[in-house]
């Protein structure tokens, strides 16, 4: 999937909108202020998506406060580990 399609179908679910397509899921991504991201749930088997993961893990333990996993890193690092893991 392209990044574009990825960031398009992203930017679409700002409304926070509870709809997540099969095979998805949803991430909230930033240090200070949230962003929502659908992401395939392919990108949970990468080994720089674990990490990402491993620090959500150490800063929020399994008490997401945004009620969907948040990953506690930049908008920027984000994007571009997604558009690495889209080209594999």
């Amino acid at each position: 999937m392209a990044i574009r399609q990825i960031l398009r179908r992203s930017f679409s679910s700002e409304r926070r909108s509870a709809y997540v397509p099969k095979g998805h899921l949803a991430v909230y991504i930033g240090e200070n202020e949230k962003k929502r991201f659908v992401i395939p749930m392919t990108y949970l088997n990468h080994s720089s998506f674990q990490e990402l993961l491993f620090q959500a893990e150490e800063e929020f333990g399994f008490h997401h406060p945004m009620g969907g996993l948040t990953i506690p890193c930049s908008q920027d690092l984000f994007v571009d580990l997604i558009y690495g893991l889209s080209r594999t």
